[in-house]
């Protein structure tokens, strides 16, 4: 996998835990449909994966928040873009 094609997420849980996963791009850069996957996907209240030969499904209960790296190109509307955190 190329560094151009490697994606990332960390899901940082709500017992202080978290889960560091790379995987391949999912979905194309000019895909028009991008943000309304990303829209349906939180809409769902789980997020669902396939990681080393498992499927895994994990409650948003269970999720403080998580990390995708690099931010899809396409966004749903109401995303704040070009944040930076300050502590």
């Amino acid at each position: 996998m190329s560094e151009k094609e490697k994606r990332g997420m960390i899901i940082h849980f709500t017992d202080g835990t978290k889960k560091l996963l790379e995987f391949p791009q999912q979905v194309a850069d000019g895909d028009a449909q991008a943000a309304s996957k990303l829209k349906e996907a939180l809409e769902a209240r789980h997020l669902v994966l396939e990681a080393e030969g498992a499927l895994l499904v994990i409650p948003f209960e269970n999720v403080k928040y998580i990390q995708v790296y690099p931010a899809p190109k396409k966004l749903p509307a109401g995303v704040i873009r070009g944040a930076s955190f300050r502590d």
